[in-house]
């Protein structure tokens, strides 16, 4: 969430000035703006500092600033997918005498080229006290802080007076993907932590008792993770320009000024060629129109929204009607604020069911095509908000109230998952 960060105070007590590590798995929530993953600097104060941040054209920069100079080194590569999940390794050594090995940034066990700003590199053992200010994760720490960072942050290691390379960290499987390596033999020092292994405590697994706490905001927990990444709402879909995103993109709104169809659409960032697949939606506001909390797209790409569904949707609009190709073909239950709609699909045989808070409504669609790629799909009008759950068990902030039963053991919902259906994700995709 936009307001939410993590602090811990300053210990005042360090392994090293020189010489540290920080390996983080990030998936982004928005592109174009600046995100701020991990900082040190008092709120009030500015004698040193580091900053570990997307700046506002995508790329991951660190700022070093040691009281006098400022010392800026950012990545040449652009960090836009906000669907994957990426592994950035931070290496920090001041001592190395070649000024390029000072810093050096590691993306999925990559090393990437660097491009210098303001001072650049730091001078040969260059020192930041890395305990003199408070640690901070998610925004940044200022007068008047900003930067909050929007995103998900998975298994996120500081080692206090260690140079690591990535693959302490991470490893390539059979397939030749880059995993985590969920216990690592590393040595995390003084003021070094571990964070966020398998939820969302922001207690230190590190053996250093090195806690955080939530100082703004709230801290939500999901099932998207680097090793099963679940759809959530895509903001880079054009059709979605009128949208605001929110809850790691699981919350969409319509911010206003939505005259045209072509803005109303927030579509889900994995799409489906084959397989059963179960979403839901929470209705979080009608706005000022119909809308429709869950339908189906076909070929993002070629879409051509129309004034109902599309030339190839399928959607259960609030006053009850199922259009399918642009014509109504049913009227069923109509729904309003925090109702829940389910939609089971399946993409091999084109067929789609609806549910209103957990009973299904209508009949089943039939007859939908069995080629290209479909994705899950949410239309509002001006003011209109929904909350949706591709399997992460939360509407917005706020987790499932009683999880349903589920087949295939991929995901939590709502309500019951129809038998042989499972949640849009990697390991969903691949049952």
């Amino acid at each position: 969430m936009a307001s939410t960060y993590l602090t811990r105070a300053a210990s005042g007590s360090v392994t090293s000035q020189t010489t540290y590590t920080f390996s983080f798995w990030i998936k982004r929530n928005l592109t174009g703006v600046r995100d701020t993953v991990f900082m040190h600097e008092s709120a009030s104060g500015h004698t040193q500092k580091l900053d570990l941040h997307f700046d506002n054209n995508d790329n991951w920069l660190i700022g070093h600033y040691d009281g006098t100079n400022e010392y800026n080194v950012k990545t040449n590569m652009k960090f836009r997918d906000c669907n994957g999940w990426y592994h950035i390794v931070t290496r920090i050594d001041t001592t190395q005498s070649t000024e390029s090995d000072r810093y050096r940034i590691y993306v999925n066990g990559n090393q990437v080229d660097l491009t210098e700003s303001g001072s650049g590199y730091p001078a040969q053992n260059s020192t930041l006290n890395l305990g003199q200010h408070p640690l901070v994760y998610g925004r940044y720490q200022a007068s008047s802080p900003s930067g909050y960072f929007s995103g998900g942050l998975s298994h996120c290691h500081y080692c206090d007076g260690q140079s690591y390379a990535p693959t302490e960290f991470g490893q390539y499987d059979a397939n030749g993907v880059w995993t985590i390596k969920t216990s690592p033999s590393v040595t995390y020092g003084t003021n070094g932590h571990f964070m966020f292994k398998d939820n969302n405590s922001v207690n230190d697994q590190s053996g250093n008792s090195n806690n955080f706490t939530v100082a703004g905001g709230t801290l939500t927990n999901t099932e998207d993770s680097p090793s099963n990444v679940f759809a959530t709402l895509n903001p880079l879909v054009p059709y979605s320009s009128n949208y605001d995103f929110y809850n790691g993109n699981t919350t969409v709104e319509n911010d206003g000024n939505a005259a045209d169809w072509t803005t109303r659409w927030g579509v889900s960032t994995l799409g489906m060629t084959a397989g059963k697949y179960y979403a839901e939606a929470k209705v979080a506001a009608i706005g000022t129109n119909q809308m429709y909390a869950l339908g189906l797209v076909k070929d993002v790409g070629t879409f051509t929204p129309t004034s109902s569904v599309g030339t190839d949707g399928v959607g259960y609009y609030s006053n009850g009607g199922i259009y399918n190709l642009s014509s109504q073909t049913q009227t069923t239950a109509t729904y309003t604020t925090n109702d829940i709609i389910g939609l089971a699909f399946d993409a091999t045989n084109g067929t789609a069911q609806w549910y209103k808070n957990g009973s299904a409504v209508g009949t089943t669609e039939t007859g939908l095509s069995t080629d290209g790629t479909w994705f899950f799909v949410t239309n509002q009008y001006t003011n209109g908000k929904v909350y949706v759950n591709y399997g992460n068990g939360y509407f917005g902030s706020t987790a499932v109230s009683s999880a349903g039963t589920n087949a295939s053991g991929i995901g939590i919902f709502e309500y019951d998952v129809p038998t042989g259906y499972t949640a849009l994700s990697t390991k969903g995709l691949n049952l």
